[in-house]
């Protein structure tokens, strides 16, 4: 079992930056492909980013491709989302995941594909 502390977030002005962490618990975290996901007031949540058990594919959004940068530290259980350039419409909580199992196909946007998520952080960007 894994479990996963979000922080980072915070108020930033447009073309700011804010880096995200998220620590996890547990001996196996490494084994776990990891994602950020994001809720906006009254919307669903979406897909960000996410990574591969060892970082070396990454997968992005379209909306945040080349602003936005998902990386992991397996030594030490913390996954990362750094985000650049930021705008007002990246307003929302932010939340990390952990999924048991290889990518398949686009799984790795699937909400239903992951199994621990953890509590979210608030990034709020203003105008």
């Amino acid at each position: 079992q894994v479990q996963l502390v979000d922080s980072g977030g915070g108020l930033v002005q447009a073309g700011g930056s804010l880096r995200l962490s998220c620590a996890a618990s547990g001996r196996t975290f490494s084994r776990y492909r990891m994602g950020w996901f994001r809720q906006a007031p009254g919307k669903e949540r979406e897909f960000v980013a996410a990574a591969t058990w060892n970082g070396l594919s990454t997968y992005y959004a379209d909306s945040v491709k080349g602003r936005f940068t998902i990386s992991r530290d397996n030594t030490n259980n913390t996954a990362y989302l750094q985000m650049n350039s930021l705008k007002p419409d990246d307003t929302a909580v932010y939340s990390c995941a952990a999924a048991w199992g290889a990518v398949v196909g686009l799984n790795y946007r699937s909400v239903s594909s992951y199994d621990y998520w953890g509590q979210g952080t608030q990034v709020t960007v203003s105008s």
